[in-house]
């Protein structure tokens, strides 16, 4: 009689092979035209070019006098007052070089002159402007030329650009009332488990309060999502499938916390599969978040999986839910920052290691990562005052000082 093949030992995937799985099957979400005032966070999906020459004359820097250079290296140090450039007034022309005109700051320098003089170097009585002996006046001094910043027709901002408080600024420069950005995912937030009370109410000693949900939710809207939901679901197969089917109906992102892993009451991924969910990975090679899962529905929905323990949940989030989301809108994402670590850490584990750090500057300047070490996945205080976390590849032996990584800001 046969013996029954031996079947080969699981091998959980990289970190690096979870995420590639994820980028292979993220779907794109459409672009839309917005008016530029609703647009704060958005990614952009066109290339912003200028609408005329930045500056579009030669600006004014500085409150003073405006005058012709060449008078002044002539000699000159006394000149008529002649009248005031006021920003947003047409250009006046000097009458003589023996002339000044007032300025203020943002004016288009007046015809013949080259150089604003500012008010602490002259003094004026009676229609006479007197230099100091200080003053100077060299050509285009406090003069910021016409096309300094950028030229007409020239892309100022790409397609892909975060648009935060400056670019919102340079689009309105470039005279757009509108601009074509992707259009935000609907994102549901789901955490599981008869054990979270919300904040606020009544609690027992054997329950723990929901935070999760809540850390969630602040950082996609830290980083710029505006349409995010959350939800409560009970260790329940069948209030499980309802409501799963009814947010996968309307969102196009679910983000779990809590019920992926093994137990008897972590019910999602069998939840998932039976609403048509394809899993695409279970398990990575990691601590903390050994548990994570991906899948993504009939629809094209991508459904995380996130583990329930508050550190391995925010870790999770930050190195693949919130990256794939960015993806999805066609951002262009930064990649991790390369850091040396302050001191030596000891892990001796044979998979990916993510550890808070905060991030501080050293003697000479350099900047380094000072690990937080949580006393366990669920020490959340742990990650108070953190910038982010480093991923630490697996390794047995100890992670000198200088070992340089990959931090993920949070």
């Amino acid at each position: 009689m046969p013996r029954p093949m031996s079947r080969a030992p699981y091998t959980p995937l990289t970190p690096q092979q979870a995420q590639q799985l994820i980028d292979a099957r993220v779907i794109a979400l459409p672009a839309e035209s917005r008016p530029l005032a609703e647009c704060v966070g958005r990614t952009l999906r066109e290339d912003v070019y200028a609408e005329r020459d930045n500056p579009p004359f030669d600006r004014v820097c500085m409150d003073g006098i405006a005058v012709a250079s060449a008078a002044f290296e002539r000699g000159l140090r006394h000149f008529t007052l002649q009248a005031t450039q006021a920003a947003g007034a047409p250009a006046l022309a000097l009458e003589s070089e023996a002339h000044a005109i007032e300025v203020m700051t943002g004016a288009i320098m007046p015809g013949g002159t080259d150089s604003v003089i500012p008010l602490e170097e002259y003094t004026a009585a009676g229609g006479v402007v007197t230099l100091g002996v200080k003053a100077t006046a060299a050509a285009w001094r406090n003069v910021q030329r016409r096309g300094e910043d950028s030229a007409r027709d020239v892309p100022m901002l790409r397609c892909g650009t975060r648009l935060g408080a400056a670019e919102i600024a340079v689009v309105a420069s470039a005279g757009l009332a509108r601009v074509r950005v992707s259009r935000q995912p609907a994102v549901m937030v789901i955490s599981t488990g008869d054990e979270l009370v919300e904040p606020g109410r009544p609690i027992a000693e054997h329950q723990v309060r929901r935070s999760n949900a809540y850390a969630v939710v602040a950082a996609l809207r830290e980083h710029g999502l505006a349409r995010v939901a959350d939800d409560h679901l009970r260790d329940d197969e069948r209030e499980l499938g309802e409501r799963l089917a009814a947010h996968l109906a309307t969102h196009e992102v679910l983000i779990l916390s809590g019920g992926i892993s093994k137990g008897k009451f972590d019910l999602v991924p069998k939840v998932l599969k039976s609403l048509g969910v394809e899993e695409v990975f279970h398990e990575v090679a990691q601590r903390p978040g050994r548990p994570m899962w991906f899948g993504v529905s009939a629809a094209g929905q991508a459904v995380f999986g996130l583990p329930g323990n508050p550190v391995a949940t925010m870790v999770c989030l930050v190195r693949y839910t919130l990256p794939a989301i960015g993806a999805a809108m066609g951002a262009a994402l930064a990649p991790p920052e390369p850091i040396a670590l302050a001191q030596p850490v000891r892990f001796g584990r044979s998979m990916s290691s993510f550890m808070p750090v905060v991030v501080r500057l050293d003697a000479q300047g350099e900047r380094r990562a000072e690990p937080r070490l949580p006393k366990g996945p669920g020490d959340f205080l742990a990650l108070a005052g953190t910038h982010g976390f480093v991923e630490l590849p697996p390794r047995a032996e100890e992670f000198p000082a200088g070992f340089v990584a990959n931090l993920y800001r949070w």
